[in-house]
């Protein structure tokens, strides 16, 4: 039907003396068009515009249900392919495409029978299900062109019915699923509060009449996320229907018509279709379009947190560097770090109480911490300071090549036979005093010559000795530093104990009481 305006424009340019053929050419109208409109006078177009009016137009018969599907979202305007699909989805079949049920809804604005809002949003319907509390979860599978199977997990909202879902190519382990719901919980913007789950062995081990026994990774997973968990009984499907019913939409409608070269494909084009249909159409249980009901519920979700099942995902780490006394700050503690890292970058990823420290080329994870809660503080770590990584026999190598004089060599196997549980510790100590320090010469081995005369094999007691020699400036035995405290075979008993004493003698000589007291 032509306007008011295009038929007076019809009119003028016929007047004008302009043939059919330019007419049409003119206003871009078909000839058939302006053929009938050049054949009618106003009055008969006045009655042609009251028949057009009048007459029955192919979704009236849907007249109730279109304007019940705005009142329920309060008369936002919403998008008329969602209207459309979900007519499609509740009848058999509809009397027109979908742009005439775009004009069949300006049909009623026009007349008055609906009147669309300016608002963006008022919500005045309470959700079945409170907002944020509940996450359903199932899996399903699909045979794909190729003879084999996708793996889908799938995830909804109860109360927004906004969806989730994503795809493999084997069965689902235990840290899949909580990759899984990781990428789930980025995708709605938040964790919800329960999780409703059925017995699936990835998940519960045993249901033990009521006391749910889950498996190490799920159960260390749940509480680390603080999620309560609803676990449906074997054999009841209706108390997670949402899930069901999404599960069997992902087959029979996402896979219904659609093959993909490779699983990337596959997962591309199901995030389009996640978007786009499953949560861009209205919902046949609540008649709102999750698309925008997301965005009312994510207000209720609780925040995202990092979780140890994560900390190897790089792009989630922070930079820190290592202060010169080797300790990374994280909220005003310090953490020790082998020495090797002294001065240099590394990256962090921390969850609510654990801190793990990785080294930024190799990707190896160099320590993990317990996150102090007293600021201020110092952490160590014994095995971090030790470097676990690195084999003891290597940290000898290391060390007995520093220096290649003979009592070098003596003094270290004199050290090694001696400290044989704390040979790695004595080697650290080596290599912190020693690697990057050039003793002078003379001094040094006058030190190791004492300390081997002696049996003084701690690497404490060359450090000493060396230190001595040179502040006092002794670089001959003339007269040497007397010996320090070492144990001695003199006794005490005590309840059929024998204890050893140190020899004090030495002590009182260097306080100027020689004999003793």
């Amino acid at each position: 039907m032509v306007k008011k305006g295009m038929y007076h424009e019809i009119k003028r340019l016929q007047k004008q003396g302009y043939g059919k053929n330019r007419i049409s050419r003119e206003l871009g109208v078909d000839k058939r068009t302006v053929i009938k409109y050049c054949a009618m006078n106003e009055e008969e177009y006045r009655r042609y515009l009251e028949r057009s009016q009048n007459r029955e137009k192919g979704f009236d018969s849907f007249r109730t249900m279109i304007l019940d599907l705005y009142r329920n979202n309060d008369c936002i305007r919403l998008p008329v392919s969602a209207v459309y699909d979900y007519l499609e989805e509740t009848q058999k079949e509809l009397p027109a495409n979908e742009n005439s049920l775009r004009n069949y809804i300006g049909y009623l604005q026009k007349t008055g029978q609906l009147t669309l809002s300016d608002k963006k949003r008022y919500y005045t319907r309470v959700a079945d299900m409170p907002y944020g509390l509940q996450l359903q979860i199932d899996f399903g599978e699909q045979v794909n062109q190729k003879g084999g199977k996708y793996y889908i997990f799938a995830a909804v909202l109860s109360a927004s019915r906004f969806k989730y879902a994503a795809l493999q190519e084997r069965p689902f382990t235990a840290y899949d699923l909580v990759e899984h719901l990781l990428d789930c919980f980025d995708y709605l913007g938040g964790i919800p509060e329960e999780l409703v789950i059925d017995q699936d062995s990835i998940m519960v081990v045993a249901e033990n009449v009521g006391d749910i026994i889950y498996t190490k990774v799920f159960g260390d997973f749940i509480n680390e996320m603080g999620l309560k968990m609803r676990v449906c009984r074997k054999a009841d499907p209706e108390s997670k229907g949402k899930i069901e019913n999404f599960i069997k939409y992902v087959k029979y409608n996402f896979f219904a018509f659609r093959e993909f070269e490779d699983i990337q494909k596959a997962r591309d084009n199901l995030m389009k279709w996640l978007e786009r249909r499953a949560n861009g159409k209205i919902s046949q249980a609540t008649k709102k379009i999750p698309l925008i009901e997301i965005e009312e519920e994510r207000k209720h979700l609780r925040a995202l947190k990092n979780s140890i099942y994560r900390k190897n995902h790089a792009s989630a780490r922070e930079a820190r560097i290592v202060n010169s006394n080797c300790r990374i700050a994280v909220d005003s503690c310090q953490y020790d770090l082998p020495d090797r890292y002294r001065n240099q970058v590394v990256e962090i990823y921390r969850t609510d109480d654990k801190l793990f420290v990785f080294d930024r080329y190799s990707n190896e994870e160099i320590a993990d911490y317990a996150l102090s809660l007293i600021p201020g503080v110092i952490v160590k770590n014994r095995a971090v300071v030790r470097e676990m990584g690195v084999k003891v026999q290597e940290l000898k190598n290391e060390v007995t090549g520093y220096f290649t004089c003979d009592n070098w060599t003596l003094f270290l196997s004199g050290n090694f036979s001696t400290f044989p549980r704390y040979t790695r510790d004595q080697c650290l100590e080596a290599r912190k005093r020693f690697r990057d320090h050039t003793p002078d010469p003379e001094t040094f081995d006058l030190s190791l010559r004492y300390c081997i005369d002696n049996k003084m094999f701690s690497m404490g007691n060359l450090k000493s000795s060396y230190q001595y020699f040179l502040e006092t400036g002794k670089h001959s035995e003339e007269n040497p530093v007397p010996i320090l405290a070492t144990r001695t075979g003199v006794t005490a008993t005590a309840a059929g104990l024998t204890v050893s004493k140190p020899d004090l003698a030495p002590y009182l000589v260097l306080v100027n009481i020689p004999g003793g007291v």
